[in-house]
């Protein structure tokens, strides 16, 4: 057989086969005069098994590992890991799924989203009112939610759905949207910065997974400091001194 007959007869193209034996999963056959290469019936049953083990869904280097096993004992194990990991995928795509039911459940999604149902009902009931400071900080608790512990993430929710019950709460968000509004043409070492601080903080709802934290200076906070007005960022930064027991 031609190169071009192996291919139509397993089905693959001339180029998968080329790949093959540079990868040297199929051995390269004998040329004649002229310097075709003539392929036997071995080759095309070798070229079979590896597009049914590739169709399986198994990787060319363990496919490699499979033909290399002249008794065929490793395929077995082979097949079992395949199975197994495929049961990991089928389970986490049924776990993407339920997600993505919840959210379309949910009816429209925040400007935020996608969210989880838990924060997406902590957005809807936060205050916007126009104010820059809200849409920053429903970013930055949509960041949160997808990059927090899972038991970190489920503890902010529920201490900020409860907060949120109750319209003093409500009340007050506003107000401290409108303190660190007020601060974003401000020097930070303007006497409002202290003030803001620690009517933030005051107003930090009971369970807030805060204590603990082990530094004030990570990456990511640094990040939302550089993404706030000085006199902003400042408050913040102060506003979490004084929620963590940290005083100047």
């Amino acid at each position: 057989m031609r190169i071009g007959e192996l291919a139509a007869a397993v089905g693959v193209t001339t180029r998968t086969v080329r790949h093959y034996h540079h990868l040297g999963l199929l051995p390269e056959p004998a040329r004649r005069a002229n310097g075709y290469r003539h392929y036997a019936l071995r080759h095309a049953v070798v070229l079979a098994r590896i597009r049914r083990l590739t169709e399986l869904g198994l990787g060319l280097t363990e496919v490699r590992d499979v033909l290399a096993d002249d008794a065929g004992k490793d395929l077995a194990e082979v097949l079992t890991e395949l199975d197994e990991d495929l049961a990991r995928q089928e389970a986490a795509i049924r776990e993407r799924r339920r997600r993505l039911r919840a959210l379309l459940d949910a009816g429209e999604p925040p400007a935020e989203g996608p969210v989880s149902p838990e924060l997406a009902a902590v957005l809807e009931a936060l205050p916007a009112d126009g104010s820059p400071m809200a849409v920053k900080d429903r970013e930055i608790l949509a960041l949160v939610d997808t990059g927090a512990p899972p038991e970190d993430r489920e503890r902010l929710s529920a201490a900020l759905r409860g907060a949120l019950d109750d319209p003093d709460t409500v009340a007050r968000a506003r107000e401290a949207y409108a303190l660190l509004d007020a601060l974003a043409d401000a020097d930070p070492g303007d006497p409002r910065v202290e003030r803001t601080a620690r009517t933030l903080a005051a107003y930090v709802p009971d369970g807030l997974p805060v204590e603990g934290q082990p530094d004030l200076d990570n990456a990511v906070l640094e990040a939302v400091y550089a993404d706030l007005a000085p006199a902003q960022a400042e408050a913040v930064r102060r506003m979490l001194e004084i929620v963590l027991g940290v005083e100047r």
